[in-house]
C-alpha cells in the first residue's frame, strides 16, 4: 500500500462496504483491509451474487467486523437492519456495483438488504462500477448512470483495461488505490476542501476550410482523470475541454471548447468570475493557427497547398504570469531530451510544478509513467494507470500549495 495511505488516519470513522457480484469482489476485500488499517471502521453487506464470489468470513476476517447478508436473517434483535445500517456510517460504498445493482439504485428498488439500506439512507453513497466493456457501454446503463449523478450519486471510475472475461475496454473496476484515494477524500472532508480548481484537458481543434483542421492524438483521459481526483478530493472542479469521446465527471462546471483561442477565452471567464486556487493545464493545445481559414471546402488539385500558420496564445504561461496567479501546474510531452525540455518549460513559465512525460508512450494510452518537477528537485513516479497517477498527483500538488500558502 502507498506510504501515505499507510500513515493516514480514518479513526473514528465509518463505512458500510457494499459488496456485489463480480470477479472485482477480490479488490474489495482488499480494499476493506486497507481502510481497517486506516483506523476506519467497515461495516461489509454483501448481496447473494457476492457470496458466490468471496466469501463472507473473508470480509468478517480482515475487519474485525460482522458481514450482513440477508434483510430477514440479520442476525439482530432489531427488524429494521436497514435502518439501522444505514443510519450509523459516513458513507456508503458499493464496490464492485455490477450492472444489475446500479439498475436497481436507478428505479430506486429495494429487494434486498443492501439496495434497501441504500433506499433509505441519510448518507453519501459513492458506486464503483465494474463490468463487460459491453454492459458498461449499453444505453440502458449509461441512462442509469446519467440517473444517479443526477440524483446526488458519486461515481467512481469504472476505467479502461484487461477484464475477467478476456476482453479489453471500459468497465473495469478503479484499483484500490485509486478508491482508497476516493473514500479518503470524502470521511476526511477532503484533501482540497473548499478549494477552487480549474483544469484544461483534451486536444484542441485548429480550422483549415469547412471539413479540415489540424488538432493531435490527445485523448483528455489525463486531464479527466485528474478532474475526478480532485473531486473526490472535496474540490469545487470547472473541466474546460477540448473535443473528446469520454464520459465527463461530475464536475462543478463544465465548458467545451474547441480552438486554442475558445479554451483561453474560456480560461480567463472563469477566472473572471470566481478566483481559482489551483490550474491544472493538461490539455494539448495546438500551438499554431492557420491565419486564414476557408469558409468552404478547398478542393483538392495537382497544385502544392502552402498553409501560413500562427503562433497560439501560451495559456498557461499568461495565467502564470498575473499580478495574483492561482497555484498553476504544467503538462510538458516530450519525443526527445525530456529531462531538459521540461525543466526549461517551468523555468520559463514560473511554475511550482511541471508535470513531463514521453509523448509517444503516453498520448491515448490508458497509462503513464510521470517526472514531477518542482523547487525541491525531480519525482518519478513509476508507470501505472492514469486514475492512479492523477490521484498521487493531487497529493503532491497540495503538499506543495500548502507549503507555499
Amino acid at each position: 500500500m502507498n506510504k501515505k495511505y499507510a500513515e493516514f488516519s480514518l479513526s473514528g470513522k465509518r463505512l458500510l462496504l457494499g459488496v456485489t457480484g463480480g470477479v472485482a469482489a477480490y479488490k474489495a476485500a482488499e480494499l476493506a483491509r486497507q481502510l481497517t488499517q486506516a483506523g476506519c471502521s467497515v461495516i461489509t453487506v454483501m448481496t447473494e451474487s457476492a457470496c458466490r464470489f468471496v466469501g463472507p468470513i473473508t470480509f468478517q476476517s480482515l475487519t474485525g467486523q460482522p458481514v450482513f447478508t440477508d434483510l430477514w436473517k440479520a442476525d439482530k434483535a432489531s427488524s429494521m437492519m436497514h435502518i439501522e445500517l444505514s443510519r450509523n456510517v459516513d458513507l456508503i460504498l458499493i464496490a464492485p456495483a455490477s450492472a444489475d445493482f446500479i439498475a436497481k439504485l436507478a428505479c430506486g428498488l429495494a429487494n434486498d438488504l443492501l439496495a434497501t439500506i441504500c433506499v433509505a439512507r441519510d448518507c453519501p453513497l459513492m458506486i464503483a462500477p465494474a463490468m463487460n466493456r459491453k454492459m458498461w457501454e449499453h444505453p440502458a446503463t449509461q441512462r442509469n448512470i446519467n440517473c444517479l449523478q443526477n440524483d446526488g450519486v458519486i461515481i467512481v471510475g469504472p476505467e479502461n483495461g484487461e477484464q475477467a472475461c478476456g476482453e479489453v475496454g471500459m468497465g473495469r473496476m478503479l484499483a484500490v488505490e485509486a478508491l482508497f484515494f476516493a473514500v479518503q477524500g470524502r470521511l476526511s472532508g477532503g484533501l482540497l476542501q473548499g478549494k477552487s480548481v480549474l483544469i484544461t484537458a483534451g486536444p484542441t481543434y485548429e480550422a483549415i476550410d469547412a471539413v479540415r483542421g489540424i488538432t493531435n492524438i490527445s485523448s483528455g483521459k489525463m486531464g479527466y482523470a485528474l478532474a475526478q481526483a480532485a473531486l473526490d478530493a472535496g474540490a469545487a472542479v470547472t473541466l474546460i475541454t477540448g473535443p473528446t469521446c469520454l464520459n465527463t465527471p461530475a464536475v462543478n462546471q463544465l465548458v467545451k471548447v474547441l480552438s486554442a483561442r475558445e479554451m483561453l477565452d474560456a480560461v480567463e471567464k472563469v477566472m473572471s468570475r470566481k478566483k481559482q486556487d489551483i490550474f491544472i493545464s493538461v490539455a494539448a493545445v495546438a500551438d499554431y493557427h492557420a491565419i486564414s481559414v476557408s469558409p468552404k471546402k478547398i478542393k483538392k488539385t495537382d497544385q502544392k497547398l502552402i498553409l501560413e500558420l500562427m503562433p497560439n496564445p501560451d495559456i498557461l504561461a499568461q495565467v502564470a504570469h498575473l499580478p495574483e496567479p492561482p497555484f498553476c501546474v504544467g503538462f510538458a510531452a516530450e519525443t526527445d531530451n525530456l529531462e531538459k525540455n521540461a525543466a526549461r518549460k517551468r523555468k520559463q513559465k514560473k511554475l511550482p510544478l511541471l508535470v513531463a512525460n514521453w509523448a509517444q508512450e503516453t498520448m491515448g494510452s490508458d497509462e503513464a509513467a510521470l517526472i514531477l518537477f518542482d523547487d525541491a528537485g525531480k519525482h518519478v513516479l513509476e508507470k501505472a494507470s492514469k486514475q492512479i497517477q492523477s490521484r498521487r498527483l493531487i497529493e503532491h500538488i497540495v503538499q506543495l500549495y500548502e507549503h507555499e500558502r
